[in-house]
């Protein structure tokens, strides 16, 4: 999954993406509502974290006019502690959550992944598919109650699969919510790593729909396999 992160303390802006990017998530970050704006406004994020004070443009004008673009990305805005009126103008705006400074992260982390459940329309922190188990809490992954370990780029993919299951997703829409900006993007590594996911896995749930893309499904046996691996 793809986070974008828009604070401009610098400190807080660092520890937030580092924490997100531990958390094993794809991550850009602005320090500014312009750089901010134009970044949600051309990438395809799954989630935002969005500070109300920023210099050039505020937060909320900035969620506004997302919103008014028809963007839809959950956001998850920052406010003072005491700032009410804050946390009702983003709300009006547009945002999904918020969160009041000073946080702790874990805080931050949970309301994330709330809203990643939310907008792929899962109920709690596991994702089942057949056998294969993924936590969102701990980043775990089991397969038929067994611990496999996954490099970082394995399990972004597996997650943003799995929370989409059921629904075939194109190499393309992949590479967008893989890497972050700065990242070498190439769609030839997918190939590669939904290979060894497969052999990770040992499970006949992620299948392969020729010029389509792929689907996480264990419903499906050998049908959309049948077009080629």
């Amino acid at each position: 999954m793809r986070l974008l992160v828009v604070e401009d303390d610098k400190d807080l802006n660092r520890q937030i993406v580092a924490a997100l990017e531990g958390a094993g998530y794809a991550v850009d970050s602005a320090r500014d509502g312009e750089d901010g704006h134009f970044l949600g406004d051309t990438e395809p994020y799954d989630a935002v974290v969005l500070d109300i004070g920023l210099p050039k443009l505020d937060g909320i004008s900035v969620l506004s006019a997302w919103r008014k673009a028809g963007r839809a990305t959950p956001v998850l805005i920052l406010t003072a502690r005491d700032g009410w009126t804050e946390k009702v103008q983003g709300f009006d705006a547009g945002a999904d959550d918020y969160v009041a400074k000073p946080f702790h992260m874990e805080e931050l982390l949970a309301r994330l992944r709330a809203l990643l459940r939310r907008a792929t329309g899962h109920a709690t922190n596991e994702l089942v598919c057949g056998p294969v188990r993924l936590d969102t809490r701990t980043s775990r992954v089991l397969v038929n109650g067994s611990t496999i370990k996954l490099t970082s780029h394995e399990f972004r993919l597996l997650s943003y699969l799995m929370h989409h299951m059921g629904r075939v997703v194109s190499r393309t829409e992949i590479v967008e919510h893989l890497y972050d900006q700065d990242f070498d993007r190439d769609s030839n590594t997918i190939e590669v790593f939904v290979g060894r996911l497969r052999k990770k896995l040992g499970a006949d749930v992620l299948h392969t729909v020729r010029g389509l893309g792929y689907v996480m499904d264990a419903s499906v046996a050998g049908a959309a396999d049948s077009a080629g691996r």
